[in-house]
């Protein structure tokens, strides 16, 4: 007896669509359960819709640099207004780049927009001031003298003090520059040397104090140059809080070139005294970061100045080389923050001059992006401007989800009413796509800033006539299979294919116009493009997924196979042909694609 033919293996949503529902199941409960780990269990909101202060930035070349604008002078921007946002006291302001010259800065919860605007529309303000003192971030308390412990106690007290330089602060700082200054840069002449490598001599004690027997008459400089209020105000001066350090740079920042100020280190760990601005940011023609190979310095940072700002430098340098720690420093302040402070052993001539010392890959090149966009720089026009309260917010969000409950609703009446039994597929369908979107967008929002508005709504109302359009495509044509006089069963299978091809192309339609949209536009126009594209690709996911299977699975339950006239399948209704009878001993056909 002859073996049967085997004919072509069935598809893995027709052979086992329990399995391949169980899946799609199993991504349900993923999803979900990822809300419930991260804690987030609704989508972030945009401005429009939560309220709050929205600008849309566009950067502009400044005359004689085409190329100044590029990814990292971007970023670099995107960082230095951040830093003045949340100035502003803002928890939850957000900046980010878009595009290649866009900036979106969103500023929730109605904060002032013209103070919002003041901030990030300008320019950063870059400077060198030379450092009069500098001491840790905390807050210093107030000197307490104590005299009534008797002559005795305060001789031991300054024996103490000479005897253990390491007390006073002043002192240390003397000393340390004292063993430093012979071989701090023996090889790296006409160079800068930032705080790294002052650290290091700092750890050794005062053998080097006999050294020099002019050290006793330096320790008094550092506080002898400072104006008493200027002091106090560095003594008073917490750089401890982001909130605090944001406070000083504000003021800082805000402060004439030609007054000192009081400053703090941008990770907080120190806070400096500095004079009025020596050499200002414009002067620095270039900044970028190099690996020293020659030298085995690692990592450093080469600046090249105008010939008006060399001159300067060179004048400033040469000052500062003949003074004693930290007077030799000169603070590079950027926003009213010091973002490094180098020290100087030789005046600098020549118009450029290398920052060296233990610097990273990363942070060399932030170094080098901060003097380059201060010296840039880069201009900023503000292309658009929305200034949303949360109460007008909240009316937006809540006509969005009405406009989403009624546009729902017409789809279902209309399924039910033409449909009938089919209906249930297709609600069943939507309910899936609707908890897969509702989720990625909810996590999208703390992975990668996926913020909800008002044009995002909108794109996801339009997604529920895309999606129940697809239904209706494949219903159609298991449809016109029963027509033709087939079974409920081959008909799903047959019409599976016609129908499988027409649903690609049209989502392939609205997904490549989603994706030149998002490319193409700016601001929140991008929102609806966003979730139109994610929507249309979810709506191939549950088609293929979720709504071929169910209907494999149905077509086997009497109420559909049969035809009830409550099914949307009844071949009477439908004007069915005759059945089509195959001989008796005929080979099966196999579905083919059209």
């Amino acid at each position: 007896m002859a073996a049967p033919k085997k004919g072509r293996r069935a598809p893995a949503s027709q052979g086992h669509p329990g399995r391949t529902l169980l899946l799609v199941l199993i991504a349900m409960a993923g999803l979900i359960g990822g809300m419930f780990y991260s804690g987030t269990m609704t989508p972030r909101l945009g401005i429009d819709l939560a309220g709050g202060t929205s600008f849309t930035l566009a950067a502009q070349n400044q005359p004689g640099k085409p190329n100044a604008i590029n990814e990292t002078n971007m970023n670099t921007a995107a960082g230095i207004m951040e830093r003045r946002v949340n100035g502003l006291g803002v928890s939850e302001a957000e900046v980010q780049t878009q595009g290649t010259d866009h900036i979106i800065v969103n500023i929730p919860k109605g904060t002032d927009a013209k103070q919002a605007r003041q901030q990030v529309g300008t320019t950063a303000k870059l400077g060198f001031r030379p450092v009069l003192t500098t001491t840790a971030g905390t807050k210093t308390p107030e000197p307490k003298p104590s005299p009534s412990k008797g002559g005795a106690n305060g001789k031991a007290k300054g024996d103490k003090a000479a005897g253990d330089p390491a007390k006073d602060k002043p002192g240390t700082q003397q000393k340390a520059s004292s063993s430093q200054s012979p071989d701090a840069k023996p090889t790296t002449q006409g160079r800068a040397v930032t705080d790294a490598l002052k650290k290091a001599p700092s750890a050794k004690p005062t053998p080097s104090a006999p050294a020099k027997p002019s050290a006793p008459a330096v320790p008094p400089t550092p506080g002898a140059d400072i104006p008493p209020a200027l002091q106090k105000q560095l003594n008073a001066l917490d750089c401890a809080s982001k909130q605090s350090r944001a406070t000083a740079g504000e003021k800082a920042a805000n402060s004439k070139p030609s007054d000192p100020i009081v400053a703090c280190k941008d990770d907080g760990t120190q806070k400096y005294a500095l004079g009025p601005v020596g050499v200002e940011g414009t002067d620095v023609s270039d900044a970028k970061a190099v690996f020293d190979s020659q030298q085995g310095q690692g990592w450093i940072v080469q600046m090249d100045f105008t010939s008006n700002g060399g001159k300067k430098f060179a004048d400033v340098t040469g000052k500062l080389a003949a003074k004693a720690p930290p007077q030799n420093q000169f603070g590079i302040v950027l926003d009213g923050a010091v973002v490094s402070a180098p020290s100087v052993s030789n005046a600098i001539n020549g118009g450029n001059a290398t920052i060296s010392g233990g610097f990273t890959q990363q942070s060399a090149e932030d170094l080098g992006n901060m003097l380059s966009y201060g010296s840039l720089p880069l201009s900023f026009k503000i292309d658009d401007e929305t200034t949303v309260t949360a109460a007008l917010g909240g009316e937006q969000l809540h006509a969005g989800l009405i406009a989403g409950a009624i546009g729902l609703a017409l789809v279902v009446i209309y399924l039910v009413a033409y449909y009938r039994g089919l209906a249930l597929v297709a609600l069943a369908s939507l309910f899936v796509s609707a908890i897969l979107t509702y989720t990625i967008m909810t996590l999208l929002g703390p992975t990668i800033g996926f913020a909800l508005n008002l044009p995002a709504v909108c794109g996801a109302i339009v997604a529920i006539g895309i999606t129940a359009d697809s239904f209706i495509v494949y219903f159609e044509r298991i449809r016109d299979e029963i027509r033709d006089g087939r079974t409920l069963r081959p008909a799903v299978e047959r019409g599976w294919p016609r129908a499988r091809r027409t649903i690609l192309v049209s989502d392939f339609v609205s997904f490549l116009a989603a994706a030149v949209l998002f490319i193409v536009t700016v601001g929140k126009v991008k929102g609806f493009a966003f979730t139109l594209g994610l929507t249309t690709v979810l709506d191939v996911v549950v088609v293929f997924y979720f709504t071929k299977p169910l209907m494999t699975m149905l077509a086997q339950r009497k109420f559909f196979a049969d035809g009830h006239s409550w099914s949307g399948l009844d071949p009477k209704r439908l004007g069915a042909k005759p059945p089509l009878r195959r001989r008796r001993g005929a080979a099966p056909t196999q579905t083919k694609e059209a």
